[in-house]
């Protein structure tokens, strides 16, 4: 396989690698791969990188099969052999787990136990991995700081860099910078076939509707990047105060009255 990534993702990505300190000299680099268009886009990706930069790195890759049905990971390896990456598949029996949790966030759930999944993986090869990397773009940054505040009530979104369970192993996210269409736009152009999804749950999703709710806007586009800049550190902030004691809110009503 020919490998050409193109100006606008090489800056973009290496952009999010210099400015969160993603990747480092010696990194051992271990992709979570699904099959999908954004982990292949990834794993392509820092294949060039991984050749092309000037720092050294080595990316191998993992897929964690939760379960759903029978899925043929032929495609996903033929993948990585064409690309010359060391490729491994964990069985897991998260489907299972889901489906007789008959929870109301499957999604979570199952994204809980895939990262448990990966540190297990980790553990129990005593594999040397100081990075995981996901492939979460920028439209999944933004649909997740939604749905924090609407359904959790928190101000909050995938980082760039976080620790997977302790500081030793980190989480990095290279697309943070690219947004989905992009990336969509790049693989059809390479012509990949995906790994279908194969998950029940998949077709009624939050992401879905976060997806759906940005998207009604007539000025989308800038919407998303508006929303892109309010999750920055240095974004202006007007919030109120912290919410206080109920039994101290009480006594303070009480104090008001005159006695």
């Amino acid at each position: 396989m020919e490998l050409s990534l193109g100006q606008k993702y090489n800056r973009k990505i290496i952009n999010a690698i210099a400015e969160y300190d993603l990747i480092k000299d010696g990194d051992q680099i271990l992709v979570a791969f699904s099959g999908g268009i954004d982990s292949s886009f990834l794993l392509y990706a820092l294949k060039i990188l991984e050749k092309s930069m000037a720092i050294d790195f080595e990316i191998t890759a993992l897929t964690i099969d939760i379960g759903f049905d029978s899925i043929d990971y032929k495609v996903a390896k033929r993948f990585c052999e064409e690309l010359d990456i060391k490729y491994y598949i964990k069985n897991t029996n998260i489907a299972e787990i889901i489906k007789e949790k008959e929870d109301s966030n499957p999604c979570s759930n199952c994204s809980y136990f895939r990262k448990g999944a990966i540190t297990e993986f980790i553990e129990d090869k005593n594999y040397k991995y100081d990075k995981i990397a996901y492939g979460h773009h920028l439209d999944d940054v933004v649909e997740t700081f939604l749905m924090s505040i609407i359904y959790s009530g928190q101000i909050k979104t995938f980082l760039p860099k976080n620790p997977l369970k302790d500081a030793k192993v980190k989480v990095i996210r290279p697309l943070v910078n690219l947004r989905e269409d992009e990336i969509n736009e790049f693989m059809n152009n390479l012509k990949y076939e995906e790994i279908s999804n194969k998950c029940p749950y998949a077709k009624d999703t939050k992401r879905k509707e976060m997806k759906e709710f940005i998207n009604s806007f007539d000025d989308r586009k800038q919407i998303l990047y508006n929303l892109a800049a309010a999750i920055r550190e240095d974004s202006i902030v007007e919030l109120w105060p912290a919410a206080e004691d109920s039994n101290d809110i009480q006594k303070m009503v009480y104090n008001l009255w005159k006695s």
